[in-house]
């Protein structure tokens, strides 16, 4: 399994995570939304560049032109509810693409919300069969989630090749996906950033805080 850390490349990127964290400019839901999908179409262009490409001839009002265009059959998947504007970057970019959603959310099995699990309720998907299966969830804490969700995705069909796409993740999360993807050669993480912690509650360290309620408001 190979992980992409863009905060350790020089790319603009690294501008969108730094507003996405930044506590004035997350007053502005739309922005933040915005920033997210930016984030989504930057490493979908970064992931594009590893797909199978063939040639095909395009009818100009000249003449005809051979251009190259993906060959691979791309699904791409997400996590309700924060990963719907990550998810739109990467439909803007592969507009195309057939999509997949599951719902998968943290619960707290205690009193004090120190013991926390994830749930998954609801799976929509085409067939995965020998397809580019994309997963964006903007934030990787534990894990819990893009294994989840994975698993809930394979159940129609196993993909050819497999990325998991995040915006900001933490060392932790990156470490447990190792120690259950990393026997896998076609799968890839890509984080627009890891943090080195969580806190008591799995929230990322220093993260951007709770992602959903910055992008569509509080819950109860």
């Amino acid at each position: 399994m190979k992980v992409v850390n863009f905060a350790k490349q020089n790319t603009v990127i690294n501008q969108y995570i730094a507003e996405l964290r930044d506590v004035n400019i997350q007053k502005d839901r739309a922005r933040f939304r915005h920033n997210l999908a930016r984030i989504g179409q930057m490493i979908a262009y970064e992931v594009s560049k590893t797909l199978k490409y063939s040639e095909k001839i395009v009818q100009t009002p000249l003449a005809e032109a051979k251009v190259s265009v993906p060959a691979d059959e791309v699904v791409l998947a997400t996590i309700f509810r924060a990963g719907l504007p990550f998810h739109q970057g990467f439909l803007d970019i592969f507009d195309h693409a057939d999509n997949g959603f599951v719902s998968a959310y943290r619960y707290y099995r205690d009193k004090e919300c120190k013991t926390v699990d994830v749930k998954v309720e609801y799976i929509a998907s085409p067939d995965l069969t020998n397809k580019v299966l994309l997963i964006a969830d903007p934030m990787l804490a534990t894990g819990a989630s893009f294994e989840l969700g994975y698993h809930a995705f394979i159940t129609n069909g196993k993909p050819a090749t497999v990325h998991l796409c995040c915006a900001i993740a933490s060392q932790k999360g990156v470490d447990n996906i190792k120690k259950s993807f990393g026997n896998y050669e076609n799968v890839t993480l890509w984080c627009g950033a890891i943090d080195p912690g969580l806190d008591e509650r799995s929230y990322i360290v220093p993260g951007l805080g709770d992602c959903g309620d910055l992008a569509y408001g509080s819950k109860l």
